[in-house]
């Protein structure tokens, strides 16, 4: 016989072990075998939803009171693995009192001297403007309703770009009799990337904005430099450092970053420093498509801790009694 008859002999002839594993793979009982194996080994290696649904997680945090900030601490520390994740917590330490802050602050930040001593030096003071109180809702309603209710020593800005609202709030406190309230205005007074196509009258040297000379030359003019304290570091940092002070709010306002990631920060880590039966609020909770942002981060840290969000004009206010 010719090799190519040979050869096409064995092709025609069908191999046992072929046959067999074509029939145990197009078997209906092999693949129910293996989707019953998937789903076996999906679910004893998955982990839980990372984000719960509102009554899910209502049941688990509606019951946590805070009558303090470590008590409140400790509570979160008891969330769900998957929630925690979600936490930001710095080391605290206990208050102290409210008259010790400015002093605190001065002491740490500036050497003990108030960094309206002198101002303005002279290498800016012909860039600055003698009044320029540019914001966003920094006159709402909303100012007056909490310091009317909550009536606070310490007020803590997160985000305040040239002073409007801090103006605004100092301004406020006086005629409702708190000559004492101090407000610190947490910003790195940078900006942001192309913020000076919009405010080209905000001048620089050697690429150094003049933001921060141009808030403190607003404060100076409002002559409010008794109530209010710029603290010129970034949002997180300076929130931890803070805590780590033992410095707490009454009123903490929340305006700083608007997407998700560093509105998230600031809510929790700013939460650490609320006083109990102190208020959070903020603007832009009802940005276009904020959903991604911080509207978001509202929703998701009321949800964790059994909160309620409100809202006033543009604004969302979150209480804790």
């Amino acid at each position: 016989m010719k090799d190519h008859e040979i050869k096409s002999l064995h092709g025609n002839r069908r191999s046992p072990k072929r046959s067999i594993c074509r029939s145990i793979f197009t078997s209906p009982l092999f693949y129910l075998t293996l989707a019953f194996l998937a789903f076996f080994v999906g679910y004893y290696t998955a982990t839980s939803n990372p984000f719960p649904s509102s009554s899910s997680s209502a049941a688990a945090t509606n019951n946590i009171n805070f009558p303090s900030r470590l008590a409140a601490t400790t509570a979160a520390m008891t969330l769900p693995p998957e929630i925690d994740n979600f936490r930001v917590a710095p080391n605290c330490i206990d208050p102290i009192p409210a008259d010790l802050i400015r002093e605190t602050v001065l002491t740490r930040v500036y050497g003990g001297a108030s960094p309206f001593d002198n101002f303005p030096p002279p290498h800016v003071a012909n860039s600055l403007r003698h009044r320029s109180l540019k914001g966003w809702g920094s006159k709402g309603a909303v100012f007056r309703h909490l310091i009317e209710e909550v009536r606070p020593k310490i007020i803590i800005e997160v985000g305040t770009f040239l002073g409007a609202s801090a103006v605004h709030m100092a301004t406020l406190t006086r005629q409702l009799g708190l000559d004492d309230t101090l407000i610190l205005c947490i910003d790195d007074f940078r900006g942001w990337p192309g913020f000076r196509e919009q405010f080209q009258f905000i001048n620089h040297i050697n690429g150094d904005v003049m933001l921060l000379y141009q808030f403190m030359q607003n404060v100076v003019y409002s002559n409010v430099t008794d109530s209010v304290l710029p603290l010129p570091f970034s949002t997180g940092s300076t929130l931890s450092r803070l805590c780590q002070w033992g410095v707490t709010a009454d009123l903490i306002e929340i305006d700083a970053g608007h997407e998700f990631n560093s509105a998230w920060s600031d809510i929790n880590r700013a939460f650490r420093l609320l006083r109990p039966g102190g208020v959070m609020f903020g603007h832009d909770y009802f940005r276009m498509g904020d959903n991604r942002g911080v509207r978001r981060a509202v929703n998701l840290f009321a949800q964790i801790y059994g909160l309620r969000v409100q809202t006033d004009g543009e604004h969302w206010v979150i209480h804790t009694s």
